[in-house]
């Protein structure tokens, strides 16, 4: 870990490249995680068009424990 201004501890932020599902529409700027999508193809959140996948380069998120059934 690095020391920034006023001495606290700043972590280095891990990215890597992940699967999204992006919104089709020109006016909308949506897009979702694969990992968080809905459906096998699934529709925007926000306005309900069509969405295609895409990658983009991301800050590491765990979202195991969301899903997993104890």
């Amino acid at each position: 870990m690095a020391k920034g201004f006023g001495r606290r501890n700043i972590e280095e932020v891990k990215t890597e490249e992940v699967k999204i599902w992006e919104c089709t529409s020109e006016t909308c700027n949506c897009w979702v995680r694969d990992n968080f999508k809905s459906s096998e193809k699934p529709l925007c959140p926000i306005c309900n068009t069509e969405m295609k996948e895409n990658i983009k380069e991301l800050q590491v998120v765990n979202n195991s424990s969301i899903f997993s059934t104890k």
